[in-house]
């Protein structure tokens, strides 16, 4: 390097980062041998943060504004080099800005299944895929834990980390929301927030604001996905009897609009669980007791009546009508004694015989 680059890289005095990459998180500002001279001029721009770093120490940091460096305004600075004598000649440190804006559409995903368990289903292997935005809130710690002495920090590099802490926090984030995996679908904005609480933590620690957490998509395996669907099914079909029999009513139904040997074999092809509930015995209601038609008696000679069933028994009671008695009713030719007629016997056998002596 000649002699001219180094006397021209210690007068240069205007200190500013104008960035168009709009991924760059951390640039360092070269300088020649991190000499900066006094009474420099330093830029810092909306959403920018500039940070002085003086033999691996953070020393001062700079707002958005326009600042002359001098001994004023970097006091920390001054106090580590220990100017006893003046600040008249160059400075060396090392200058990083940091870019505080709001990075969006960060993607994060579950690179292989994450175990979990469910109250439903047991243990389930998961995938998981979303986005999310993050903001650097504090520059000191960002640079110390996470960027070190990178010259040009992206967001892929901050990604990455971030996607190993949101896929270890997965389980732990599912599980403390306790939602079902049947009602994932249906809650990713409160499993996204939960999962932003879970992390806040360790985000913070490396001075990272985690913003607009989102769940994207939940998916299972195939076997697990068939399952759900069988369930689905179910649950769609309610009463499995009543829907057994509608839909033989229907095949039968079928059957007989397509008629002839086609039709005849539509009954065949009806599923045995179906056949089953056709063909099994409906319980007979229990059976109404036989009316009793009104008789005509014969009583001193003469008819008398006609008499329904409580009359009948009641003259059995008093000894009126008894076997030997004539009786008719319609549809008998005569007369006919009461013991032969098949209907009265159910009149005899109601009343109790007479008590014994004692």
């Amino acid at each position: 390097m000649g002699i001219w680059d180094k006397i021209k890289g210690e007068f240069i005095d205007i200190i500013e980062w104008t960035d168009d990459s709009q991924d760059t998180i951390v640039y360092r500002f070269e300088r020649q041998g991190n000499e900066i001279k006094n009474e420099a001029k330093l830029t810092v721009r909306e959403s920018q943060v500039a940070v002085f770093v003086n033999e691996g120490q953070i020393a001062d940091v700079f707002t958005p504004g326009m600042y002359t460096l001098n001994t004023q305004n970097l006091p920390i600075l001054s106090t580590l080099q220990g100017w006893k004598y003046g600040f008249n000649s160059p400075f060396k440190a090392e200058v990083y800005f940091v870019n505080t804006k709001r990075f969006t559409a960060m993607k994060w995903g579950t690179a292989n299944p994450v175990m979990m368990r469910d109250q439903d289903f047991g243990a389930v292997r998961v995938r998981a895929f979303g986005t999310y935005a993050f903001r650097i809130i504090d520059p000191g710690k960002f640079l110390k834990e996470l960027a070190g002495t990178d010259w040009h920090f992206t967001t892929e590099e901050v990604n990455e980390h971030l996607r190993n802490q949101i896929v270890a926090k997965f389980p732990e984030a599912v599980s403390t929301a306790g939602i079902p995996l049947l009602d994932l679908a249906s809650k990713y904005t409160q499993l996204g927030d939960n999962i932003q609480v879970v992390l806040k933590p360790g985000m913070e620690e490396i001075g990272v604001e985690l913003l607009n957490f989102n769940v994207e998509n939940v998916s299972v395996p195939p076997e697990v996905e068939a399952a759900i669907d069988k369930r689905s099914s179910m649950g769609a079909v309610g009463n499995l009897s009543d829907f057994n029999q509608y839909q033989a009513g229907v095949a039968m139904e079928k059957a007989a609009e397509s008629g002839g040997p086609a039709g005849m074999g539509i009954g065949m092809m009806i599923p045995p669980i179906v056949q089953q509930s056709i063909q099994q015995p409906q319980a007979a209601p229990a059976p109404a007791p036989p009316a009793l038609p009104t008789f005509h008696v014969a009583v001193n000679g003469q008819p008398s009546g006609p008499y329904d069933h409580a009359a009948l028994q009641a003259m059995v009671a008093n000894g009126t009508l008894t076997p030997d008695t004539l009786v008719w009713t319609t549809g008998m030719t005569d007369w006919a004694k009461a013991s032969a007629v098949a209907g009265l016997s159910l009149v005899f056998g109601s009343v109790p015989p007479p008590i014994p002596p004692q």
